[in-house]
């Protein structure tokens, strides 16, 4: 028997696996109580707010992958939200900024997650709002356990709140210091908010869809859209060092609505992988995944062994310039990206050496295009150490700054759903004082440059690192997954897929293996940074792998022995019907439950 850090958990009735134990329960108890997949995932959604507000927040984003029992065709859930109006590339420049700030008024997008995870619940719940929403509003207004991880995030941006995000310090510091790890956080405006949905949700009667889609006015177009208007409008610091207000108006808001979309799919290995569209960072992944077809029989590939790692690294690097050149909330040649032919053309660039260069291909003929910013040299030698910055990842050192969150479940009858809820960090920006919550920096992933995959414009999408993803075999259904962690997300989920897809690995024996990634791409947040042959491993994976890979030309860092990957996994066999789950040991939060 091969040790695991826990089992990976077998049933039938249902299975969740979240970024956090108390989610995972409160996912858990909808599905005790006659709920489905779907009522479980939004529990847990808005559970993740409360528990993991360093990681996510209601003013945050959510694309999630969903296949229903009657439906099993995986559907996209978008609740990224857009560039507000008054996001233009001159409003910025004439700001004097060179990026979209990296925290703050001006980094905020529309936020979409609240209304993503109500949309869920309307089309495809069974159980009342209130009921879902009653762990979260249990937990904001009488208190849960802080994580030491929170009261160390809220340390490092103390003098932040007490200078200048003083709605943030009333919140989250006592007597002016953050909170002590274990000790009961409360969030009563938070709490206050989503009774109030709750509130205007039941006061117009009818039945359960329209007591959501209540909810969703009073958020979108009634009084949180009135507050997060007025309180827009104000000043605060951002990471220029400068003062500024935001952008996002009421109008924003009431504009805005998540949306069910196609899935973005390939053939592989038996199986079809399902991702969102080239808006988000999913199709990297696919295109990975085509490249390592174009090399050989991926099951020669040894993800902890020198050539394995090389050849992966090398192929991921193709696929990530190609993000870079291609991907946006616009017209990206996605069929030509995804094809074989294609993938064999790229292939072909993979040497024995470790390549130190951006390569974006040219599909269909049509010239790259990269940021200038970028061909400059730009973020190179920018500090990372602001604890406002970005999506919390694994910084260029290999040290944790944190991640975001993500939500798996398959029920008995074999809904399933896959969601990485994240943005809206308590340290991204100032709270909303009536609201309890902040809003997000998804806008960092804009360029200030026209012409590009993924310039600034009012009503586009960011290119978002947020990657949930589905997986299928014969037309069913048999596996959801994901990952926290910025842009190694498809990283982490490349080596999972692998690992189980093709080596047979148990879920919870491919989330404990060691783990690595490449940062040799333009990264997503800001400074935007590029660090070429750089190679990140945890440094369990061994002194002859390491040699071995230095020598072909990487430059690999060593990070602590359990510091990479943040993998969520559930998985229903169609012809048993036997669910599985597994959940990432690093961090000591994540927890598989069901039965």
């Amino acid at each position: 028997m091969t040790f695991t850090t826990r089992p990976t958990l077998e049933g039938t009735f249902g299975m969740v696996s979240t970024t956090h134990w108390v989610a995972s329960q409160s996912a858990m108890r909808m599905l005790e109580l006659g709920g489905n997949a779907f009522d479980a995932a939004v529990a847990a959604g808005f559970v993740l707010h409360v528990v993991e507000p360093h990681l996510n927040g209601p003013g945050g984003d959510l694309p999630a992958i969903v296949c229903t029992a009657e439906d099993s065709t995986p559907r996209v859930l978008c609740g990224q939200g857009p560039a507000p109006a008054g996001a233009t590339i001159e409003h910025y420049r004439g700001e004097g900024f060179e990026l979209v700030p990296g925290s703050g008024p001006l980094a905020a997008a529309v936020p979409g997650a609240v209304d993503a995870w109500l949309l869920m619940l309307r089309d495809h719940g069974t159980r009342a709002l209130a009921d879902v929403l009653e762990p979260a509003i249990g937990y904001a207004r009488h208190g849960v356990p802080v994580l030491e991880r929170v009261c160390t995030t809220i340390g490092l941006v103390r003098d932040l709140f007490v200078d200048d995000w003083t709605t943030s310090a009333d919140l989250w510091l006592r007597d002016g210091q953050p909170p002590a790890p274990g000790s009961l956080v409360t969030n009563p405006r938070w709490a206050d908010t989503l009774e109030r949905l709750v509130a205007e949700a039941t006061a117009v009667g009818g039945d359960r869809a329209t007591q959501v889609e209540a909810a969703r006015r009073a958020w979108s177009q009634g009084f949180v859209a009135e507050a997060v208007d007025a309180f827009s409008r104000q000043p605060f610091r951002d990471s220029s060092g400068e003062r500024h207000a935001g952008l996002v108006t009421g109008d924003d808001m009431a504009a805005f609505s998540a949306t069910w979309e196609d899935t973005v799919s390939v053939p592989w290995q038996g199986h079809e992988i399902a991702k969102t569209a080239a808006w988000g960072q999913g199709p990297a992944l696919l295109q990975t995944l085509r490249g390592l077809d174009a090399l050989g029989d991926p099951a020669q590939l040894d993800p902890a062994g020198v050539d394995g790692i090389h050849a992966i690294t090398e192929t991921m690097k193709l696929a990530y310039a190609d993000r870079e050149a291609w991907y946006g909330d616009v017209e990206v040649p996605l069929d030509t990206l995804l094809s074989e032919q294609y993938a064999r053309e790229r292939a072909a660039l993979v040497g024995e050496r470790a390549s130190l260069e951006v390569r974006p291909g040219s599909p269909d003929g049509r010239e790259p295009r990269i940021a200038a910013y970028l061909r400059a040299g730009g973020g190179a030698d920018r500090p990372v150490a602001d604890a406002t910055l970005g999506e919390p990842t694994v910084d260029r050192r290999g040290e944790t700054r944190g991640d975001t969150c993500h939500v798996d479940v398959v029920d008995r009858w074999g809904n399933m759903v896959s969601a990485t809820p994240s943005g809206g960090w308590l340290q991204s920006s100032p709270t909303v004082p009536e609201l309890g919550f902040c809003l997000g920096s998804r806008m960092q992933m804009f360029w200030l440059e026209e012409g590009l995959a993924s310039s600034l414009a009012p009503g586009r999408r960011p290119r978002t690192t947020l990657t949930p993803t589905m997986v299928l075999r014969d037309g069913a259904p048999v596996m959801a997954c994901g990952s926290p962690g910025g842009d190694q997300q498809d990283q982490w989920q490349l080596l999972f897929l692998l690992r189980t897809l093709v080596h047979g690995q148990s879920i919870q024996e491919a989330i404990d293996a060691p783990s690595w990634h490449t940062n040799a791409f333009p990264g997503s947040f800001w400074p935007r940074a590029v660090e070429p042959g750089v190679l990140v491993v945890e440094d369990r994976i061994g002194d002859d792998v390491v040699h071995g890979l230095r020598r072909r030309g990487h430059e690999v860092r060593l990070g602590d022995p359990w510091s990479e990957g943040r993998l969520c996994a559930v998985t229903r066999d169609p012809d048993s019907g036997v669910l599985r789950a597994g959940a990432n040991p690093r961090g000591m939060q994540g927890y598989a439950v069901g039965r």
